[in-house]
């Protein structure tokens, strides 16, 4: 068993990581959460606040810590990893652009919602995730949720699972979180 804290940028990623299909994951995995931090904002995920969280989550006994944060606006995944700083026993997790693509990637769950096989081509392309889901809702259910957190709770109760999006062809950063965690599990099944 590995214990895992995740450190968050908000909301959104505090729900998914809280939902109980995201903790039947990590019990298949055999990983515990110690703890979810959620940081208040991609300027909060800098390294003299990381390390506060950081301690936090140890003392909880964590093995692992997982950051996951959004691309948004930065040029790239490598600047945005350089930004928050490497450390030992940490891993940087850059959804590409907002975390809300991992939404679109799940077909099963945008399928379900609209009442049709739905398949959202290329989710990480979308510059606000948000809207294009929003919009996808009006059109296909003639109801949109105005802000993200209530739509984050939507998808949630409704089923959405990050291994659907990681399965998706085009959204590689829900992968890398699933193959991350993986990766955690397997190790300390070697140890």
């Amino acid at each position: 068993m590995v214990k895992i804290g995740f450190i968050v940028e908000g909301e959104t990623e505090a729900l998914i990581l809280d939902s109980d299909n995201f903790k039947a994951i990590l019990g298949k995995l055999n990983i515990v959460s110690v703890g979810i931090i959620n940081a208040g904002g991609n300027k909060n995920l800098l390294p003299h606040n990381i390390l506060i969280h950081q301690a936090n989550l140890i003392k909880k006994e964590a093995e692992k810590i997982v950051i996951l944060t959004d691309l948004d606006d930065n040029l790239c995944i490598t600047k945005t990893r350089e930004r928050i700083t490497e450390r030992d026993n940490q891993i940087i997790v850059v959804a590409i652009k907002q975390i809300e693509a991992w939404f679109l990637a799940d077909s099963t769950l945008l399928s379900h919602l609209f009442n049709e096989s739905f398949i959202f081509d290329y989710p990480e392309n979308e510059n606000v995730p948000f809207d294009t889901l929003r919009a996808l809702l009006i059109q296909f259910t003639g109801r949109g949720l105005p802000r993200k957190v209530p739509m984050a709770q939507k998808m949630i109760n409704s089923g959405f699972s990050i291994e659907n999006a990681a399965n998706h062809p085009n959204c590689p950063s829900a992968n890398y979180f699933l193959t991350k965690l993986k990766q955690c599990a397997s190790i300390k099944a070697i140890e």
